[in-house]
């Protein structure tokens, strides 16, 4: 352990205790101990503090407790004559460090200080659980968090555009002589936010406790990791969150505190200074802390050094491409041309035919280019993928046809929205002045079909249509397609199948999670429905999606099977041994954390209340979304409360041994109008047309009180029929 990383550390370390101490005195001293602290949108209280110590802070008054804690992790400097062992000692400051930052930032919270200018801040739970699918299905393969700035605007937009190209989320902050990476950053127009995976956290050092602080609640909410459980929380970290930190510029003692922390979870420190390296491996997989001067090889070595698995695809067009700029918007200004939406005409269809009818890799622009296109205009535009393979099937249309949003997406400077015959499309005024043109849509399907579709895509040929005429007369054909996919679909019944389906991509951070996939409900996470996981399961016999024989029906009320119970015993690590797939109140199904929306008993009102994600405000249960999801989460089956996708909601099981939508009393509002359609139609073969008028949300009251005499004005059948419990 090198004496200069362990001295800067404990030195750092002391400076920050110092800094919350003094913060916190005054805090009491004008606000009392009493005065509520806390961070926005987390079921976690001070997450570090809770994950580490089991303390829940939510008065001035607790944080002392904590902040005694830290100070019993401080050294004092190693000493110039006698040769001690320094890795405890620094790792200890790190702790301190990250308990006292938090500290910080709550206060500052409290006082209105943050979120900095152009910062996001806290990162809430709603967005741990929003992006928890792309951490567990590869998508999004790490994390990484620079603190600094670059020499200069260039390599800074060079750096995060490398981590971009392999999908690493990328936290950016902290500053060198007062600047950031944020402001260069700014300076160049680079786009930042969630949706493009660059995130500006805060431009002090301190401020990077957010994104470590969000990584350990990946371990509470993941991986089911209760309070207080330090050692398990760190090895999660450190087995599972793949995050490394990257310094760029000058060093200070803060800086080297804040990486002791971080070490800590087993995040290794990677800067481009000439500082003392430590390569022995220990805390972290490989080494803790190195460096790297030349700017064009520091992302490569910072992956190495986590040992990340990044899946770079290639693909021969103008502009770089990647899951990072999936959420990427391409505004008015911005644009060059756009495609659908208000605008004009515009489809996607994908088709199956007989192999010796098209051309693997054949592609053809039918009418004008983009290049003949005026700049700012709009024109039609029929995107037409005709597929044929020895296991393709037409069941698989669909799945393919709804994955035309993800691929086009990923390229720099394009805009997807919808699908089918509602699709709108834009392509930017950079990416064509890069030589970006229409006929790469088809370049990058034909690609994307055969790296994720090998297993049943074995040709793929792609038109792409731009006269009005053609537009119409082939949207038509479209049409049908659409229609008769959607009958299957809907004709499909849980009884109707002879096999349910597993879904087990989250164990990777809930490892006693499994979703039990039916044709009347879909994955919690809302993205995989039956037919889904059957593709998924030709593609990878095995992968994630495994066939269940649903042997003896147990209970047809509950929806209970012995083929199902058996599978559940096994791929829950022994942890379950009963699934009732339509209850909620006895042995339900166990939520990972990426649920769309959390189903909770309302015990008051005879039934159950149902919030989305989305949703920030306070609910009927006296919780918000993110204290209700701190609960379930985690592979734990919890009778009464369970996450769900949302499209669940409509279905004729859900929740149906307790009575169904009946039981419904309360809806978020948002949810409640997304729904609207499926929820009036499902309404009206339940008898009662009307009956979503009778759901209230947060327009009649979000408590109990304000609740029952709406529900009692408009006669709630949930108030005539048997006690829920």
């Amino acid at each position: 352990m090198s004496k200069v990383i362990a001295s800067c550390a404990i030195r750092g370390a002391r400076e920050i205790y110092r800094q919350a101490e003094e913060f916190l005195e005054k805090s009491i001293k004008e606000k009392g101990e009493s005065c509520e602290v806390k961070f926005p949108d987390t079921a976690f209280y001070f997450p570090f503090a809770y994950a580490l110590l089991g303390e829940e802070v939510k008065k001035l008054g607790d944080a002392k407790k904590v902040l005694l804690y830290a100070k019993t992790l401080l050294h004092e400097d190693p000493s110039e004559n006698i040769w001690l062992p320094y890795l405890g000692n620094t790792l200890d400051s790190g702790i301190a460090a990250l308990l006292c930052e938090e500290i910080i930032m709550a206060l500052r919270y409290l006082y209105g200080q943050e979120p900095q200018k152009d910062c996001n801040g806290f990162f809430s739970d709603t967005i741990l659980r929003t992006l928890g699918i792309q951490l567990v299905d590869g998508r999004m393969p790490g994390f990484a968090a620079i603190l600094g700035a670059a020499p200069d605007n260039k390599t800074a937009v060079s750096i995060v555009r490398e981590l971009q190209k392999r999908s690493i989320m990328t936290f950016v902050g902290s500053n060198v002589n007062g600047r950031s990476i944020i402001d260069q950053l700014l300076e160049e127009k680079v786009e930042m936010g969630w949706d493009t995976y660059i995130i500006p956290y805060g431009r002090d050092t301190l401020s990077a406790i957010y994104p470590l602080n969000w990584a350990i609640r990946g371990a509470l909410t993941f991986g089911g990791h209760k309070k207080g459980e330090a050692l398990k929380c760190l090895k999660y970290c450190q087995n599972r969150v793949f995050a490394f930190g990257m310094v760029l510029g000058k060093l200070d003692d803060i800086k080297y505190a804040t990486g002791a922390g971080a070490i800590n979870m087993g995040f290794p420190i990677i800067a481009d200074t000439d500082i003392p390296e430590i390569k022995p491996s220990g805390i972290c997989t490989y080494e803790h802390v190195v460096k790297e001067l030349d700017h064009e090889k520091i992302v490569p070595r910072s992956i190495e050094v986590r040992g990340l698995k990044i899946k770079v695809t290639e693909i021969p067009i103008p502009v770089p491409y990647s899951p990072a700029f999936e959420g990427e918007r391409v505004r008015r200004e911005q644009m060059f041309a756009q495609f659908g939406g208000k605008y004009s005409d515009a489809f996607e269809y994908v088709k199956m035919v007989a192999p010796d009818k098209i051309e693997d890799g054949k592609i053809e622009v039918i009418g004008p280019e983009l290049d003949k296109i005026e700049d700012g205009g709009s024109a039609p535009l029929g995107i037409v993928v005709e597929v044929a393979g020895r296991k393709m099937q037409k069941d698989f249309e669909s799945i393919l046809e709804r994955r035309i949003h993800g691929f086009l997406n990923e390229a720099m400077g394009v805009f997807h929205m919808g699908q089918r015959d509602m699709c709108w499309i834009r392509i930017s005024k950079d990416a064509r002045t890069k030589g970006f043109l229409l006929r790469h849509f088809g370049v990058i399907l034909h690609a994307r079909l055969h790296d994720v579709f090998s297993a049943i895509v074995d040709k793929a040929q792609i038109t792409i249509y731009t006269k009005q005429e053609d537009v119409e007369r082939l949207v038509k054909e479209a049409q049908v397609s659409y229609k008769e996919r959607d009958a299957r679909v809907e004709k499909m019944t849980d009884e109707s199948v002879d096999l349910f389906w597993t879904c087990t991509l989250c164990q990777s951070f809930a490892p006693n999670h499994l979703c039990i996939i039916k044709p009347e409900r879909l994955g919690l996470c809302g993205a995989y429905n039956w037919l889904d996981a059957k593709a998924s399961y030709e593609l990878n016999p095995a992968g994630p999606n495994q066939p269940i024989k649903k042997g003896i029906c147990v209970d047809p009320v509950k929806g209970e099977w012995s083929g199902v119970n058996e599978v559940v015993l096994q791929k829950s690590n022994r942890t379950l041994e009963r699934f009732c797939g339509y209850s909620i109140i006895d042995s339900p199904e166990t939520s990972c954390g990426c649920f769309e929306c959390i189903i909770a008993i309302l015990p008051e009102a005879n039934g159950f209340m149902v919030v989305n994600r989305e949703y920030s405000g306070m609910t009927p249960a006296g919780m918000t979304f993110s204290t209700l999801a701190g609960t379930i989460g985690g592979g734990q089956q919890t009778p009464g409360f369970m996450g769900v996708g949302r499209l669940y909601i409509a279905s004729k099981k859900f929740i149906s041994a307790e009575g169904g939508l009946k039981r419904v009393v309360w809806m978020s509002k948002e949810l409640k109008e997304a729904l609207s359609d499926k929820l009036k139609k499902r309404c009206e073969e339940m008898g009662d047309p009307d009956f979503l008028n009778k759901i209230a949300d947060e327009t009649i009251g979000t408590t109990t009180e304000e609740l029952l005499p709406f529900l009692e004005k408009v006669k709630h059948p949930a108030l005539s029929m048997q006690a829920v419990m």
